[in-house]
This record gives structure tokens, sequence and C-alpha cells, in this order.
């Protein structure tokens, strides 16, 4: 049976989900195996492709191919950049002292792949100083030397000027960008364990909001809240909490503010974070104190959806079979696709929330994707009331097995919940 780094084998499962401490006597998430099986398949999309390298700068495409990371801060310099080069390994450039952290502890690559680099950062470096025309040719240079300045290259995502410059060396730069998402669309048994260990936290985080959720309490207390119990926990990163209540419902703002929730109120939260690189987008719709009639028939139409989604995956079907069961914008009242998108869909999860496949009525009718086992995607619904006064959303994450769907987002919500105070009357139940 083939083997990775250390003798484990591809396909050992993952031990004791939700445990986070390495133990001597089982195998948990592999971090040898995870860095040796992603890097694996950038190379074979690499050449399965035309391309004879790939140029790499957005961060979760560095992190894939050499499990390079310096911390959240790094996400919109773009001066950190990877080179994977056909049968070569990937060479990193990064700010000059991690390139010497990594040197001296990463030793899963050689230490020619760790290198000091500079960037303009965003245009604080004027473009006169010339600092995308050396990189252009250090970058040149290194494709020349193993035969590969001929074949196009491939970049994600690229400022302007660094564009222009890798143009006049006489390289050939095309979209790489879906050839890194080909890559990361099928996760491996460790990208799946950390995917569901990223939603375990959730299922606490939402926890935390059940019992704290009532009355006068702000929007923002609660991503305050939720922020908290993530960081304790572990999180490496939260990227967002949308926290929505009340009138804010419908249409959604996307975005928390200082509203007090009120008796009867519909709030709902989306929270994006990152365990180990690896993201959630994982929303619940919860009541305050109370729920009418109207606001639990709209939770339910959307849990409708959700679940008729949800029970057409598994390998071998295609996007359009699955989006079929969302309504179509004009059934919850908007004028087309377009206008609605984002509220009906399905999206990968896995070091973004942008991942393959992506799965909408805005496009999958027309171009349907097949579901392959090792995906793994959030489905997102949404449904308001009659009179617009509130909306119910719910996301699942799903994880594509060869039996069939394995929903790994576990805080219940197959009905309306109703958080806050229990007020009675002394009589009644």
């Amino acid at each position: 049976m083939s083997q990775t780094a250390r003798g484990t084998t591809l396909d050992t499962p993952v031990a004791s989900p939700g445990a986070v401490l390495g133990v001597d006597w089982e195998s948990r998430v592999d971090f040898a195996r995870l860095r040796a099986q992603r890097l694996a398949r950038a190379h074979a999309v690499l050449e399965e492709s035309e391309l004879g390298s790939l140029l790499l700068f957005d961060m979760n495409n560095v992190r894939y191919t050499t499990a390079g990371h310096i911390g959240n801060w790094a996400r919109d310099k773009l001066f950190r950049c990877v080179l994977l080069m056909r049968g070569r390994d990937p060479i990193l450039w990064d700010i000059g002292s991690a390139a010497r952290q990594h040197q001296t502890y990463a030793p899963w690559l050689p230490r020619s792949s760790w290198r000091a680099g500079l960037s303009s950062w965003r245009g604080a470096i004027p473009e006169e100083v010339g600092v995308e025309r050396g990189n252009a040719r250090r970058t040149a240079e290194l494709l020349r030397e193993h035969g590969l300045a001929d074949d196009p290259v491939g970049v994600d995502v690229v400022e302007l000027p660094v564009l222009r410059a890798l143009e006049a060396e006489d390289l050939r730069v095309v979209n790489g960008q879906g050839v890194m998402q080909r890559a990361r669309r099928i996760k491996t048994v460790d990208e799946v364990a950390l995917l569901d260990h990223a939603a375990a936290m959730v299922d606490g985080a939402y926890d935390e909001i059940y019992r704290n959720l009532r009355s006068g309490v702000r929007e923002s207390d609660m991503v305050a809240l939720v922020n908290h119990f993530l960081f304790t926990n572990g999180s490496e990163e939260v990227e967002c909490v949308n926290a929505i209540s009340g009138e804010r419902c419908s249409p959604h703002p996307h975005v928390f503010s200082d509203r007090l929730l009120r008796p009867g109120d519909t709030a709902y939260f989306d929270i994006i974070h990152s365990y180990m690189g690896y993201r959630t987008c994982y929303y619940r719709t919860l009541n305050v104190d109370t729920a009418s009639p109207a606001q639990r028939d709209a939770y339910a139409r959307a849990r409708e959806f959700m679940d008729a989604a949800i029970a057409e995956v598994r390998p071998g079907v295609t996007s359009d079979q699955i989006v079929r069961h969302f309504p179509a914008a004009r059934d919850f009242g908007f004028a087309d696709e377009e206008e609605a998108f984002g509220l009906q869909y399905c999206h990968g999860v896995g070091l973004s929330v942008w991942e393959q496949p992506l799965m909408s009525r805005y496009h999958s009718f027309e171009h349907p994707v097949e579901i392959e086992e090792g995906m793994v995607f959030a489905v997102e619904t949404y449904w308001p009331t009659k009179d617009g006064s509130a909306a119910a959303r719910i996301e699942e994450e799903v994880h594509v097995t060869s039996e069939g769907p394995q929903v790994i987002t576990r805080f219940p919500a197959g009905e309306l919940l109703v958080a806050g105070t229990r007020y009675w009357n002394g009589v009644t139940l």
C-alpha cells in the first residue's frame, strides 16, 4: 500500500474527531500527510493542464502548495508569491524574517524553497523603484533555467504593474485560478477532519448565542461573544460574524450593527472562521422570547428547500439537479437571479469559502457540474415572511461521501428555536 511521510497510509482514517492534541496511541490529523497530498494534487492538475508553471499570490493557494503561513495580516498585501513549476519543489518568496523562520522550522521543503522577497506593498513602493521588474526578471530566469519559459504561466490574482512586468519578460501569462480551484475542490481525509472540527467550534459558538440571546442585547454583543468563544477555543481567524435581526433581516444587509434586540425579533447569524486554515460558512436563525406563525412559516419554507437540495447530494449527480429545489428569484420578491444571488445557492468550503463547486439558479441549469466524492460545500437558503418584516436564513455544510451527504454542521436547525427569557404567568405551563 502506498505510503506518505512517517509511514501513514493514504487511506488511514482520522481517529477521535474533535480531539486536537497529538498522541502516540492513534492516528489523528496527520499534517505531514496533509502537506504532501495537497502539493501532490497541485502538481497533478498542473501536469494535466497546458501550463508549465503557476505563479500564486492568493494567500490560500500559497498555503495549499507550501503550508507557509504567517497570519491573516498578510491577506491583502499581495507580497507573498509561490512559483510552482512542473516536477519541481515550490519556491515561496516571503517577507525576509519569515523566510528565515521557514528555513529553520519547515523541513518539509528544502531550504532553497524558502526565499526572502519583496513587493511594492500594493503600490506603497512606487513603480519606478523597479520592484515589479526585478521580481519578473527573477521569475523568468528560473523558468528559462528549467526550460519552461515558452510555456504559459498561470497566475491566480495579480496587480497590473506585476502583470506588465511579467509580459515584458516575454512570458505568456494566462489565468491560473481555475487550475488551483480544480486542485482544491476534492478534500483529503485530513482536510475533511479539519473542516469538521472548524464546524464543531461553531456548534459551540451557537450554543453560546442561544444561551445569551435575549431582549436588550445588541447584535454587536453577539459578535463579540462569538469572537471570544472561537479564539479561546483555538480559532486561527474569525473572518466575519454576520448578526442580523428584526427588520434588518429583509432585505439582508450582510453586516452587523449596534441594534438592540427586542421581544419577537428574528435574528440570524453567519459565522465564518478558520481552524488550521479550514473555514466555515454557517448560518443559523433564532427568535427572541417568542415566535409568530409567520416567522415559523418562513423558517419552515427555508428548511424545506434545504432538505430537498441536500437529499439530491451524492456522487454523480449534477448541480442543476440540486439547485432546482431552490425557489426562483421572483418567488421571493426579486427581479431576477442576479439580484437574488447569494440567498439560495451552494459554494465550496475549504481554505476559503469560495471554492468549487459553486451552484445557483443563476448559472447551473446552463452550466451544470458533476458532484464528486470528497467535495465539501455549504448549502444556503433564505425565505422572508409574507409582510417582509422578517426572514429566515439556514446553512448546512455537506461532505459528499460514497453513501451520500454527510452534514457536518450540527447545531439544531430542524425547526425555529426560540432563545431568551422564558416568561410565564404562574398558572399555565
